[in-house]
């Protein structure tokens, strides 16, 4: 089985990816994790099992250092890409990226958490203990940056192209909880119209 979680920073993408994981016991790698990775390491040096979900670290000036590096070199996207393609084809794993649920073609249960920016910048800024208008400012701007990457190299809309989503949850008025449920509920109805090929 293969899951993939999608949706902007603070929408609770790493959260649900890890609670999905470990109810269907499967392994779970966060995208944001890799790709931190290949600032030190390369391509075929990622540790997939080493890969956390890097809470606030995007929102520090580093992680705005990085994004910058990234507008202007995208082979550190495509590399991290190809691992996660890799990552996909060997099943068993959830997914919390922005890329796989457009660029994996194979069989998956693809969820996009659709959350405000308000909301989000409320999440992180309290997550965090920051100040929720900085935050929101900063979360606006990796937003647009990060779906311009996306735009240039692949083409799709980033937030906008819903299409190749089983599932697109609006998590505004949700807490954690009701979103797990609601995604398991989805996924346990998926799985009984699939048909898998060993």
């Amino acid at each position: 089985m293969i899951v993939i979680v999608s949706g902007f920073a603070g929408s609770g993408k790493s959260t649900l990816a890890e609670r999905l994981a470990k109810k269907q016991g499967l392994k779970c790698v966060h995208a944001s994790g890799l790709l931190r990775q290949l600032q030190e390491r390369t391509a075929s040096e990622l540790k997939a099992d080493e890969a956390k979900a890097n809470t606030g670290w995007w929102e520090s000036r580093e992680g705005k250092a990085y994004l910058e590096r990234r507008l202007k070199d995208s082979s550190m996207d495509q590399a991290l890409d190809a691992e996660l393609l890799r990552i996909a084809k060997a099943g068993d794993v959830v997914l919390d990226s922005w890329t796989m649920p457009w660029l994996f073609k194979g069989n998956a249960f693809k969820v996009w958490l659709k959350t405000s920016l308000d909301v989000r910048a409320k999440r992180v800024a309290g997550r965090d203990k920051l100040d929720e208008k900085e935050v929101q400012a900063k979360l606006a701007e990796r937003d647009e940056k990060t779906a311009t990457i996306y735009r240039k190299i692949y083409g799709f809309e980033l937030g906008k192209d819903l299409k190749p989503f089983s599932l697109v949850l609006d998590t505004d008025k949700l807490n954690e909880k009701q979103v797990f449920e609601a995604c398991v509920d989805a996924l346990e109805k998926w799985l009984k119209t699939q048909r898998f090929v060993c």
